[in-house]
């Protein structure tokens, strides 16, 4: 909020994009505030991507929880704002390290003086020297540690990314060494950039790179590319006396092993036996407990796994430096290995090798010898495959803690089961629930789910629920459907309401999957997906809790496919109501339904007309100030309507059918051009069968619609980038705001796209006389002239004054006369053969005599040689001018 403030102040553009703003061209205090705003951007993507360890709750508190997930859902939505703008944050920060003048950033009495003389202090020209001067180098220093931190965050996903990371990081540290690292204008952690530039260099490592050799990382990740496993059991064996390596970075490389092995490369199999040892002995050193993986490896020991084993502990202890303490360490874990092993012969390899004897004093030993002799036969703990879901015994007990992370990664059922009835085995105390703060349940079904009363079933409930829709959230859909019917078939039993809550969800998954998957190439959904649907938006069961979301994706399923006829006849009238989405549903299906029609069937249109303007409406209020003055405040969202603005938009971005998008976007073109101060209106199709005004013009908030005409063109265009009719939309946009470049680049490819890139006739209903004129206006402002004067020959009558006075500019910034073959209208050749004489320019008037010579362009021509060289002409220009703006 208070960047969204210093924006203000700084008078940035509201409703332009931070991207579209040269910075370089800004008052300083104005570009400091637009640089400002997207390093707080990318900060607080990179930094919700950091894990954070979730505070133990107390005894749960239905209101506390509550007031917990509407704060959650609030920041939530702030992210994925923010992570839908990244391209564009990320475009900002990069321009700006082109900038090479210093900025300037407002102080308390820069604010103070900018409430009595704005003119002043904020940066009104170029050598504004308002507020606290930062420098150039200074800037650049903290734009490349931001960039650095998102490209490497990226990189997970594009590990090209990381060599831009690599060069944005090593830069900071340029930067940092240069300016020193005690600035008073920024701080940057120096040991997490030190952290991010040894990463960085491994992962970019090449394979003859050999700067990196020195550090086991480089040598671990260059080992793990290309196979050769053996030297990572060698330089984990030789970690275990330096012991440099962090415990979690072990893990991970262990982990990954697994992963690999799993996957069905037996091989790897004896590789992570030897890795897990070596873990397994650096854990007993520094005190930790073993872990779970060496004890389930172990379970079936062989006299080479001893042997290795036994090797391992023997370089891992240097016995003539190291102290008592790891000496006794280091026996006891021997000690211990013993009493678990069943084969005496196992035992006598352990017993009589030259690092035990030296360790175990005699007496030791003989009492250790006594306990195995007298010690009962070991339990056979191995369980038998079982069928039913509920009939999953509960293995040996093992640390809390493993198993919770083992919790945590599992998206197997039945393994999920089974872990918790471990772990309320091990203790009744704890709320299993709790233990992940990415385990999220829709507060609706949370209050339902902790009212269970069995802890073991609410935790289970609770987890295979979040897991779910966690998984369905990452479009994983094969797990969420299993932890979704494994869910089912728990509930079933005890709780109907849970049970139609868990055949919703899978209902929204299954709309999921079509949409990702066959519908996604234009296969229509099976009639049982459709029936489902509607079953759903007429089901009438009380007391269930219901979650937005799936109603509002029911009802963009039947628009995307069309079903129309259900929307506007078949759909019960209290549904319509009661449900905003229905509503809107079966408005914009009526509206569709009619088109083209007569205007008797307008109708509808004016009923979409007014549910869309009163949602985009807002409350206005006075508020009397400090200093006496009256204020007007204006609400962004307003409750007038049947939803807010971000929740319309919410919908219309889940919608793909073209007409309806297409109707929807004309109807925000025509609020947008019924504003009274609108200079430049918005061509749309469709657009007459809106009303042309409003009673009350001052209670609708423009700033926002034109906002949500510019995301909506946008979204409309990745759907289909070939929509013409959608590109003079965009390029109308543009040209509205000024930007003339870019409104010409789609002008022309709003033409391409219907012509073959303009091999045939540009259809008149795109290059209207309309879209011409903008056209011409936009080469006039770029001071293209003489492409102004071969534009004005697209008219369905030459304006033969613009072209003249184009012609007669001197300061061109075109191609001038090398376009001349482009033109075909005799009147204006002649024009130019005078123009040139007159001026003296003998070469110019040549290739214009030249041009006018043409045998085709002969005036006793017929009509059809005439229109076949001015449609060959129009199309090399065209052809020129897309290579120019594309």
């Amino acid at each position: 909020m208070l960047l969204n403030e210093l924006l203000c102040i700084s008078k940035v553009p509201p409703g332009t994009k931070h991207v579209d703003v040269d910075l370089a061209s800004l008052p300083p205090t104005t570009a400091m505030a637009i640089l400002l705003y997207n390093r707080w951007a990318i900060r607080t993507i990179v930094q919700s991507s950091f894990p954070v360890k979730q505070v133990k709750p107390g005894p749960p508190q239905l209101n506390v929880m509550n007031q917990m997930q509407q704060e959650k859902e609030l920041t939530d939505n702030i992210l994925k704002v923010l992570k839908e703008q990244a391209a564009d944050s990320i475009l900002v920060l990069e321009g700006a390290l082109q900038l090479s003048k210093d900025l300037y950033v407002h102080t308390i009495r820069t604010l103070d003086l900018l409430a009595m003389e704005p003119g002043m202090v904020n940066g009104e020209t170029e050598s504004s020297t308002a507020g606290l001067k930062i420098s150039a180098e200074e800037i650049q220093c903290q734009v490349c540690y931001d960039l650095g931190a998102i490209y490497f965050q990226q990189g997970s996903t594009n590990a090209a990314v990381h060599e831009k990371a690599k060069e944005m990081f090593f830069k900071t540290k340029e930067l940092i060494a240069k300016n020193g690292s005690s600035s008073l204008h920024f701080t940057i952690d120096e040991e997490r950039l030190a952290g991010y530039c040894q990463a960085c260099g491994v992962l970019t490592l090449s394979s003859d790179d050999t700067s990196q050799q020195a550090t086991p990382y480089s040598q671990i990740h260059r080992c793990m590319k290309s196979g050769n496993y053996q030297d990572i059991v060698n330089i984990f064996l030789e970690d275990n006396l330096t012991l440099s390596l962090p415990v979690q970075f072990r893990q991970s490389v262990l982990r990954e092993l697994f992963q690999k092995s799993q996957q069905g490369n037996d091989a790897l199999d004896e590789v992570c036996f030897k890795v897990c040892v070596c873990n397994t002995v650096c854990d007993v050193l520094q005190g930790r407990t073993v872990d779970v993986q060496f004890c389930q490896l172990f379970l079936k020991p062989s006299k080479e796994k001893i042997d290795f084993l036994l090797e391992v502990c023997s370089k891992s202890l240097n016995l003539e430096n190291a102290s008592e303490v790891l000496k006794r360490k280091m026996a006891a874990f021997l000690k211990n290995l013993c009493l678990g092993l069943e084969d005496l012969q196992l035992v006598f390899m352990i017993s009589s090798h030259e690092l035990f004897m030296k360790l175990l004093k005699d007496d030791e030993r003989k009492l250790l010898i006594d306990q195995m002799r007298k010690r009962s036969p070991r339990i056979n703990l191995c369980t038998k495959p079982v069928a039913s879901f509920y009939d999953i015994p509960a293995s040996a007990s093992v640390n809390i803690g493993q198993l919770e992370h083992q919790l945590i990664l599992s998206v197997d059922p039945w393994r999920i089961r089974q872990i918790l009835i471990e772990l309320h085995g091990m203790t009744s105390e704890r709320q299993f629930w709790t233990i992940s703060n990415k385990w999220e349940v829709p507060n609706v079904y949370g209050n339902v789910i902790l009212g269970i009363k069995d802890s073991l079933t609410r935790d289970l409930v609770y987890i295979l629920m979040a897991k779910g829709l966690h998984c369905c959230a990452i479009k994983d859909f094969v797990h969420a459907k299993q932890l979704f019917a494994a869910c089912l078939e728990l509930v079933t039993e005890f709780s109907p309401k849970l049970r139609q809550v868990m055949l919703n969800e899978m209902l929204l998954l299954d709309i999921y999957t079509h949409e990702a998957g066959p519908g996604a190439s234009g296969e229509r959904p099976p009639s049982d997906l459709i029936s489902r649907v509607r079953g759903y938006l007429e089901m009438r069961v009380p007391d269930i809790p219901l979650r937005q979301v799936i109603a509002e994706e029911c009802v963009a399923f039947l628009l995307n496919w069309c079903e129309n006829e259900y929307l506007t006849m078949q759909v019960p009238l209290p549904l319509v109501q009661t449900n905003p989405y229905v509503k809107l549903g079966q408005l914009l299906a009526a509206t569709c339904k009619e088109l083209p029609g007569p205007k008797e069937s307008r109708r509808t249109a004016k009923d979409l007309w007014e549910v869309v303007v009163q949602i985009c409406s807002v409350s206005n209020q006075h508020k009397r100030g400090n200093d006496g003055r009256v204020s007007l405040i204006k609400h962004r969202e307003s409750t007038l309507g049947i939803m807010y603005r971000s929740e319309l938009l919410s919908f219309i971005k889940k919608l793909r059918e073209p007409l309806v998008l297409t109707t929807i976007l004309s109807l925000f073109v025509k609020l947008h051009n019924v504003r009274e101060d609108i200079v430049n209106d918005i061509a749309a199709e469709h657009i007459s069968i809106w009303p042309s005004s409003i009673p009350n013009l001052q209670s609708v908030d423009f700033e926002a619609v034109a906002v949500t005409v510019k995301e909506l063109v946008s979204y409309a265009l990745t759907i289909n980038a070939n929509n013409h009719f959608w590109l003079i939309i965009q390029a109308d946009i543009y040209f509205a705001t000024n930007q003339y470049s870019a409104a010409l680049h789609y002008y022309l490819q709003a033409g391409a796209v219907c012509s073959d890139f303009f091999n045939k006739v540009v259809p008149p209903d795109v290059y209207t006389d309309q879209v011409i004129k903008r056209m011409i206006k936009c080469c006039s402002l770029l001071n293209c002239h003489t492409q102004v004067a071969i534009l004005c020959q697209f008219l369905r009558e030459v304006d033969y004054k613009t072209a003249f006075k184009a012609l007669q500019e001197q300061n061109s910034h075109d191609a001038m006369d090398s376009y001349y073959e482009y033109i075909w209208d005799v009147t204006i050749l002649e024009y130019l053969t005078y123009l040139h004489h007159k001026r003296g320019e003998t070469d110019k008037r040549q290739i214009a005599i030249k041009a006018i010579g043409q045998t085709e362009l002969n005036a006793s021509n017929p009509e059809d040689v005439l229109q076949l060289a001015a449609q060959r002409r129009k199309k090399k220009f065209l052809q020129a001018m897309a290579k120019l703006y594309f």
